[in-house]
């Protein structure tokens, strides 16, 4: 549907050239959103995938084991938008401080996304409400250290930013000037809160991310933060449990189209058309991550069945060590100790049985101090998250 211009050009001075920026209309769309026909059965799919991802907690021997890792498949995912060149692999190898010739500031870009998105289901879960200072929160987090720690980590902006360019003057998109981004926010907030306009959660979260993005609140560290808000008011609202919704790799895929649907809504109004890509994205995702969940319980339960025809009554240390490789897919032998609870001798001879038998690699060349993957789990982990 073309309404129109979705908001107001305001004519703001930056250095010496006056640009034109744009400030969005409060949400939700005016006239209201076609959600019938078409529109509701995409709904209805995408509804359903999440209900069967959300359902995934409860069909998993240890939905944690699942968690820890696809969290942080999509804080690489969501890094890899904004330039960074940091892998899964350097990212756990961060995390085991065994990360020699990792560029620093990428990996801890990556790393702060997962504090952050920590830190905003933890308060929520504690009785937060999903607000403005909980959102200013997550970002103070997602700055907290390496680059752009120096701009403003926790605040909104208080100077005229752009996207696209060299300057505001040949910006492909100037947002609104830095002293209406609070009356905005405030906006957006009452908005995720709206109890009483009939939109269903995914559909809110849908324009809520355009508007984010439209805002462009911070500094630093937007698209991220935007990102974020999807999974977290998706939490907030109960549709998921657990934070295993992310659109990254969606949008990742789908670059070009992602960045001109956000313009068509704000030039022409469609809030449909990026209604469609949005839901369709949350079906796509959702039926991955069941996907994916299920092959990896499949590849944990092959090898174990492997590792007890091999080792016989050896079997019960190598498959508690297999135990500890399948929560942290890349580890030590220290931190395998302590996960099995197993003694060092015992755990080294088990972790050369992995090894020997092609389950987990090597990757030092060291006598001391080696690191130990878990390649197949690494592999289906590692899909879609190459750097484009």
């Amino acid at each position: 549907m073309d309404r129109g211009v979705t908001g107001r050009y305001h004519l703001t001075t930056v250095g010496s050239e006056q640009v034109q920026a744009f400030v969005p209309l409060p949400l939700p769309p005016q006239p209201p959103l076609e959600v019938g026909g078409a529109h509701q059965q995409v709904l209805e799919r995408a509804v359903l995938a999440l209900g069967r991802l959300d359902g995934l907690t409860g069909l998993l021997p240890d939905p944690s084991l699942f968690l820890y890792a696809y969290v942080r498949k999509e804080a690489v995912l969501s890094s890899l938008i904004e330039g960074t060149q940091s892998s899964l692999s350097d990212l756990l190898l961060f995390e085991l401080d065994e990360a020699p010739g990792v560029p620093f500031d990428d990996v801890l870009e990556v790393s702060n996304y997962v504090a952050a998105l920590d830190h905003g289901l933890t308060r929520m879960r504690a009785g937060f409400p999903l607000s403005n200072r909980l959102i200013r929160e997550i970002h103070g987090v997602l700055l907290s250290r390496g680059r752009g720690s120096g701009k403003d980590p926790g605040e909104f902006r208080r100077s005229q930013n752009w996207i696209g360019g060299t300057r505001p003057g040949n910006a492909v998109f100037v947002p609104p000037p830095h002293t209406i981004v609070p009356d905005c926010m405030a906006a957006l907030e009452g908005f995720l809160h709206q109890e009483d306009d009939g939109l269903p959660v995914l559909m809110r979260a849908a324009l809520a991310h355009v508007q984010f993005e439209t805002i462009h609140p911070f500094l630093d560290g937007n698209g991220r933060v935007g990102r974020l808000l999807i999974t977290l008011l998706l939490c907030h609202a109960g549709l998921l449990r657990e934070p295993l919704l992310y659109l990254s790799l969606y949008f990742k895929q789908h670059r070009a189209e992602y960045y001109r649907l956000l313009e068509q809504v704000r030039t022409r109004g469609d809030w449909e058309a990026w209604l469609v890509f949005f839901l369709e994205g949350v079906q796509q995702t959702s039926e991955g991550a069941v996907t994916t969940a299920r092959r990896l319980v499949e590849m944990f339960d092959q090898d174990r069945d492997r590792i007890r025809d091999a080792q016989g009554r050896r079997a019960g240390s190598v498959l508690r060590v297999h135990d500890a490789m399948s929560r942290r897919p890349i580890t030590t032998v220290a931190q395998a100790v302590a996960t099995s609870g197993l003694s060092f001798p015992t755990v080294s001879t088990a972790m050369e049985s992995l090894v020997g038998m092609g389950v987990a690699r090597e990757l030092t060349g060291r006598r001391r101090s080696r690191v130990f993957a878990y390649d197949r789990y690494l592999a289906i982990l590692n899909e879609g998250t190459e750097a484009p």
